[in-house]
């Protein structure tokens, strides 16, 4: 920081001009302030959807540009309206800040942990192999089973299901369709009794339109 005016008579630029550069270094640092609120999810404290967008484009772009694989999780609470419902919605919030602190602590620095929405997160992981993101994803989901949600004097337990995605050297897609395709798997997650991960390498897959939009709707319903 510069010296106030009346310590100023050193100041190589003047008085005046000194703390003018102060006013400037105090608006770059609320600037900077207000854009990481933008970017962050004030309830979970992980990037937010819109934030999750720019950082998917950028990864993708990457994996189009050197090869490198981008990994993608979505991760859904299973059965989230009844926490809400048994045990109140500050529960409910209680419940995804300890589910993303959990994750966030579990990931990479380089990795992408977001709020996608509601109860569902989404984990951009750089430079990473499915077999990886996979391990990574049932890490996760085996350490939010154990761990116990403490509220107030009480204390209960929720699971997610997970769907795994990558997208590879060669590929050309936007977030919608990278998000599209790891929600399908997540969708699988979901068929095949919830509190699992599953990816393109899980089981075979069901036909084409064997599972309805009602039935998706009600499987996917919190």
């Amino acid at each position: 920081m510069c010296p106030a005016e009346n310590e100023t008579e050193g100041c190589p630029i003047g008085a005046a001009s000194c703390a003018r550069l102060d006013e400037l270094r105090q608006a770059r640092a609320q600037i900077a302030d207000l854009s990481e609120k933008v970017q962050i999810d004030s309830l979970t404290g992980l990037y937010n959807y819109r934030c999750f967008l720019q950082h998917a484009e950028q990864e993708l772009e990457r994996t189009r540009r050197n090869g490198h694989p981008t990994a993608l999780i979505m991760v859904d609470l299973d059965h989230f309206k009844r926490v809400n419902d048994d045990w109140g919605h500050e529960a409910g919030n209680q419940t995804l800040r300890r589910c993303a602190s959990m994750m966030k602590n579990e990931l990479r620095k380089i990795d992408i942990p977001c709020r996608y929405g509601g109860e569902e997160f989404a984990l951009l992981l750089p430079a990473t192999q499915l077999p990886h993101a996979v391990a990574v994803a049932n890490r996760l989901r085996l350490i939010i089973q154990r761990t116990p949600i403490d509220f107030g004097d009480q204390q209960f337990t929720v699971t997610a299901s997970m769907g795994v995605d990558v997208s590879r050297k060669g590929e050309d897609l936007t977030p919608g369709q990278f998000v599209e395709r790891a929600d399908a798997q997540l969708y699988q997650a979901k068929i095949n009794g919830r509190n699992r991960v599953c990816h393109p390498d899980y089981g075979a897959r069901r036909p084409k339109g064997q599972v309805g939009r009602d039935e998706k709707d009600e499987l996917l319903r919190p």
